[in-house]
């Protein structure tokens, strides 16, 4: 199964793909679309849009995972980060792409085991499980490789492929 982990972001939007074979975790493509603070907001989304769109095309992922919004404390960062997510959604759903919405939290227990784990654990984590050289930079890229390897996780759970989530 091929899952494709999103972190959205006007600024920078975090994107992996993860191919689960039996037990293993195999990484196939990462990185992040940058877009520049010039340019106009609409601009920026239809960049997000169009890059991510020809990603799913070519690899055509069985299933797309994106980090649910939490935001407790920033307004201002949520209303770029949610347009950012609704081209992301809008790009998978054109091309056929189940959706798993999970939070911060679940992410950070399933690639961790802890649901608190800081940023620098998810890193290493991440960089552990898909057996990279290096770690993944930027950190939204990171983020993205999480979300993919806990949707191939909630994939391989029988009462989340069945609807309970």
């Amino acid at each position: 199964m091929l899952a494709l982990g999103i972190d959205p972001g006007t600024a920078i939007c975090g994107f992996g793909l993860v191919e689960s074979r039996g037990s293993r975790l195999i990484p196939i493509k990462y990185g992040s679309v940058f877009t520049s603070p010039k340019m106009r907001m609409e601009d920026r989304l239809v960049k997000i849009y169009d890059e991510l769109d020809a990603l799913m095309k070519e690899y055509k992922p069985d299933i797309m995972g994106i980090e649910k919004l939490f935001f407790n404390r920033n307004v201002t960062t949520a209303i770029p980060v949610g347009q950012a997510r609704g081209v992301v959604l809008l790009a998978a759903a054109k091309n056929n792409i189940p959706i798993v919405e999970r939070t911060p939290m679940q992410i950070k227990q399933d690639v961790t085991g802890y649901g608190k784990a800081d940023k620098k654990q998810v890193i290493y984590m991440v960089t552990k499980l898909l057996h990279l050289p290096e770690p993944p930079k930027p950190d939204d890229t990171a983020d993205a490789l999480a979300v993919a390897i806990c949707t191939t996780y909630c994939m391989g759970n029988a009462a989340f492929r069945n609807g309970i989530r």
